[in-house]
């Protein structure tokens, strides 16, 4: 009999104070509480770590000897668990050559389809090209009507100059009488072709003349395969007298030759006769281009059967830029070039002869020199020049042609040995599309490969020269996953009977994977981006939709709040998904903060009470109706609008902007914006509007480029206005602060700076001489030498990522036993480490150096963590959170621009209202702060909202809606002032959320 609960006995983990949970088996559950209250200790630490350890203990002695053995969670007993996975906000995929496409697997059934039923077409020409055999051909030709008049001919000769008196010669000798020289009839046996050497010519011999009937197969299939072997693989089929809406299927072929098509033909009676060109290989014979054999790897731009083989698959290339070899232009011709030092010799003794050759003075600005020979300095000279040059053997001379500055480092590139020469010329490369590809990383065969009507007749039967009506896979890829789905809705109506059969199970799997991704609001996403630049809740969410997509049954999904990046409008759908998710018969165990999905899940277990180690307790373990009436619970106080986020009575203006001009990155639309200096701004918008482009790839690139002097490339723009108002822009995102767990908080922050002071100046470390470096991990002579001061030893994994254990030598104390013995108010350094930041701040009480740095942890919600946990463990929030506060305490101007990314990420609504404080904080000092953001509780607290989309992909791009919160909900067409409408008090509207039974903030007397 199955359970119906997963019972979990004695949990531990971490802050787990001896736990025991139940969680209801297929249903949907939801872990919440403060940040750091244990909630991912209980799912993820204990209940997912379990089920993943029995799986492995299920597998054979040999298995295990390869996957190591998984510790066992701190937890006495786990019952009725099933197969657990996780999905979680890790993105794994940071391989260039990883896309949306081959993440998915829809990349590898596009292949396959492609491959079975694409129809290749010429690379050069665009003409439909394929292979047939014999019997194929006389098949085809079969199908004619009875008494249709061929000739069967074997092209010998195909556009060469020549007179071929010799060619005639053999093949009257070998029995041939009849040719068609540039489409115009000889017999040999009467006429003598006079062809001009100078022209060239096409020479066809004509193998036999046939009327098409059942009867004749026997001596259609011995002429034509005559016409194959002397036309060495080629043979043209030619009906003088083609019956009307008749076509072959092969390659039409054109009439050939200088000659060919000049109408000599008094009653023009080849005007409407048909040639077709059947081929027994996969070539092109208009062209006369090869194609290799058409397989799923030829459309793999990870293989080199279908990479492009400038890029090497990977769509862009590095070349040399002429932005960055001249970066001042008003320099002296002799200094301007960047890379070339012209105290080198050899690079003085070129640029002296060159400058002589056009008769310039070195000293002249680059600018003002003709274009002509700025162009010729830069890429080679178009005539000869003459170098003359001072040995210690005499004069040395020759004349060559100049090959240019940008040339000469490319060339150099490619054949230096010296890593630090490739180095030095790779300082002046920038990374752009490749130009061979066009940034679609396939070779030109596999990007011209078609499906849906690209076969070569049409309906009315006459052959199509350029087939334009197919779709390659490349431009697949280009689509969003919404147009995708779109397009491969209808297709079987383009497709023949055979086609269709095949196809049949490849795009229903295609059609359900691209569904499942519009499901869960990726519909905005393109095939081909790279999976290195999606966010956690991007990466997340596509995990979703393929576990989705493999209908598995009975299993135990673990997530890591999967509402992160998306927009309220999109949260619906998410939710929709993880409903089906869960009524496929699987139990769903959610860390969430988002109160809609509290609102939907079927048992809630709420997590607290405070964080840290006032945390580690169950509060509630029921319905969204029991957390409310909890007495103990914070987050009930939240859901019931006990507890509000207040609105501000006022909102800052400014009477100066930071202005970006002509944003047009992406899919933004040629945008103006306006961020008004010493505000507070959110820039909102659906998932794939264009937030992250105008803020990262636009605003901080563009800024750091011209504030800074770097060779960062920013996203396309005019300009950007108004930077004199600010010192310095800082991008706080959620990029690890450090990838090794040598790197913590306390480290980051500079905390453990003045501790290890505080511990060198006890009379004990006095005594024996120790300095402050003596408590470092980092360094010789107070670490332990077992583990480097790491605290725990790497095992390396085969077929697998490292594991990291407890150090046997200091059981991860990170110090030796000498170190150990110094002790500051009876704690050694390794029991400070060990403390919360709630704990280190009281046990600090007395120096107020530490206590100030710790304070601004506590202000931005980190109090819960510990000094010296190991960053490689910390989320994006978290990472993203110590940034904040290491700025808190930087002494600034106070005209600084604060870049945020999503900061509520892993927040509890408690912990958000902390976080916007310190926001308020940065702003009051007169910093100017500007956040992405879909919290709307954050977004309510903005002095100014821009507000982007109105979709996402395409469809977005463009300002909606900017202004005050209060301007943005009253605009009927922003999703974001409509969900806004609820929560403003001076706002009327009712929003799409108006029916929620909470209590709403109380409205300003004014």
């Amino acid at each position: 009999m199955t359970r119906e609960y997963i019972e979990v006995r004695g949990a531990e983990e971490h802050n787990l104070k001896d736990i025991d949970v139940e969680i209801p088996r297929e249903e949907l559950t939801v872990v919440t509480g403060l940040s750091g209250s244990g909630k991912s200790s209980l799912a993820f630490e204990t209940v997912y770590a379990e089920g993943q350890r029995r799986y492995i203990e299920s597998l054979s002695a040999y298995a295990r000897n390869f996957l190591g053995q998984m510790d066992k969670p701190q937890v006495e007993t786990v019952e009725g668990l099933s197969p657990a996975i996780s999905i979680d906000q890790k993105n794994a995929a940071n391989n260039p050559r990883s896309t949306v496409g081959t993440v998915t697997e829809l990349h590898d059934y596009l292949r396959l389809l492609y491959a079975r039923i694409g129809t290749p077409h010429c690379p050069e020409c665009g003409r439909e090209v394929g292979e047939q055999s014999a019997q194929n051909m006389v098949r085809r030709m079969l199908s004619l009507p009875e008494g249709t008049r061929a000739k069967i001919a074997a092209p010998v000769v195909r556009d060469q100059k020549g007179a071929f008196e010799e060619l005639f010669e053999e093949l009257v000798g070998e029995g041939y009488a009849r040719v068609e020289v540039d489409g115009e009839p000889y017999d040999l046996t009467i006429d003598d072709p006079e062809l001009d050497e100078n022209y060239d010519h096409t020479i066809d011999v004509i193998v036999d003349r046939v009327s098409v009937s059942a009867d004749a197969r026997s001596r259609i299939t011995d002429s034509v395969e005559t016409a194959l072997e002397e036309g060495e693989g080629i043979t043209k089929v030619i009906l003088p007298d083609p019956p009307e809406g008749v076509s072959l299927g092969g390659a039409t072929a054109r009439s050939t030759g200088d000659l060919a098509g000049t109408g000599d033909s008094e009653d023009h009676s080849d005007r409407d006769r048909l040639v077709v060109e059947f081929s027994e290989d996969l070539a092109c014979t208009h062209c006369g281009i090869d194609i290799s054999e058409i397989e799923t790897r030829s459309f793999s731009f990870n293989s080199p059967h279908g990479a492009c083989p400038e890029c090497e698959g990977l769509g862009e290339t590095k070349e040399v830029s002429e932005g960055l070899v001249i970066q001042d232009r008003s320099k002296p011709l002799k200094h301007v070039f960047e890379p070339w030092s012209y105290d080198r010799t050899y690079y003085s003794r070129q640029l002296d002869n060159v400058a002589d050759h056009f008769g310039v003075s070195l000293e002249t600005p680059f600018e003002e020199l003709d274009e002509s020979i700025q162009r010729q300095f830069l890429y080679g000279t178009d005539d000869l020049v003459h170098f003359e040059w001072q040995t210690k053997n005499g004069t040395r001379e020759k004349t060559e042609r100049f090959e240019g500055v940008i040339p000469n480092l490319e060339r150099r590139h490619v054949e230096t040995d010296s890593d630090r020469a490739r180095e030095h010329i790779e300082e002046f490369m920038a990374v752009t599309t490749c130009p061979e590809c066009e940034g679609t990383r396939l070779k030109a065969e596999s990007r011209h490969v078609l499906v849906d009507g690209s076969s070569a007749s049409d309906a009315s039967g006459t052959s199509s020269e350029v087939s334009s009506d197919g779709t390659s896979i490349t431009e697949v890829n280009r689509m969003s996953i919404g147009d995708a789905l779109e397009h491969f809705e209808g297709l079987e109506a383009s497709l023949d009977e055979r086609d269709t059969k095949i196809a049949e199970e490849i795009l229903k799997e295609i059609r359900a994977r691209l569904g499942f991704m519009e499901e869960v609001g990726l519909e905005y996403l393109t095939l081909d981006r790279e999976a290195s630049t999606l966010s956690g809740g991007e990466s997340q969410r596509i995990r979703l939709a393929t576990q989705i997509g493999s209908g598995l049954v009975g299993v135990l999904y673990v997530l890591d709040e999967p509402s992160i990046g998306l927009h309220q409008r999109d949260n619906d759908r998410l939710l929709n998904t993880l409903a089906e998710l869960r009524d496929l018969g699987n139990t769903l165990l959610v860390v969430e903060h988002d109160t809609e999905t509290m609102r939907r899940a079927d048992n809630i277990i709420d997590m607290g009470p405070g964080p840290g180690k006032r945390g580690g307790e169950v509060v509630v373990n029921g319905s969204m109706d029991d957390v409310i009436e909890s007495d103990d619970s914070v987050t009930g106080e939240y859901l019931s609008g006990e507890r509000t986020i207040p609105v501000p009575d006022d909102r800052r203006a400014s009477d100066t902007h930071l202005t970006i001009e002509g944003a047009r990155q992406h899919n933004l639309a040629d945008l103006d914006v306006d961020l008004p200096i010493g505000c507070f701004t959110a820039i909102t918008g659906v998932s794939g509007s264009g937030k992250s482009t105008l803020m990262h790839d636009v605003l901080y690139k563009g800024l750091v480029r011209r504030m800074n002097d770097t060779d960062v490339n920013p996203g396309e723009h005019d300009d950007i206005e108004g930077i004199d108002e600010i010192e310095t822009v800082r991008l706080i995102d959620q990029s690890p602060i450090g990838r090794t767990p040598r790197s913590n908080p306390a480290t980051y922050t500079n905390v453990f700076d003045h501790i290890r002071e505080l511990f060198a100046e006890t009379s004990l470390a006095k005594q024996r001489g120790y300095e402050k470096g003596r408590f470092s991990f980092n360094v010789k002579g107070g670490r332990c030498e077992a583990c480097g001061g790491q605290g725990n030893v790497k095992i390396e994994m085969n077929f697998l990522s490292d594991v990291y254990v407890p150090c046997e030598e200091c059981d991860g104390a990170r110090y030796n036993d000498e170190t150990l013995d110094v002790t500051y108010k009876d704690a050694t350094i390794s029991d400070v480490l060990d403390m919360s930041v709630a704990e280190a701040y009281d046990f600090f009480e007395g120096h107020t150096g530490i206590r100030r740095r710790l304070k601004l942890l506590k202000d931005v919600g980190l109090d819960y963590m510990r000094l010296g946990q190991p960053s490689t463990t910390l989320s994006g929030g978290e990472a993203q959170r110590i940034k904040l506060a290491e700025e808190l305490g930087k002494k600034d101007s106070g005209e600084t621009l604060y870049l945020l990314d999503e900061p509520t990420t892993g927040l509890h609504p408690e912990d958000e209202r902390k976080l916007i404080d310190v926001l308020h904080r940065l702003t009051d000092e007169g910093n100017t702060v500007v956040v992405i953001e879909h919290e709307l509780d954050l977004v309510k607290n903005a002095d100014h909202i821009v507000d982007l989309g109105p979709e996402g992909g395409e469809n977005g791009g463009r300002i909606v809606a900017e202004g005050t919160p209060e301007t943005v909900a009253r605009t009927d067409d922003s999703y974001t002032g409509q969900y806004l409408r609820d929560l403003l008090p001076k706002v009327d509207l009712e929003g799409p959320r108006a029916d929620r039974d909470v209590a709403q903030p109380a409205a300003d007397d004014d």
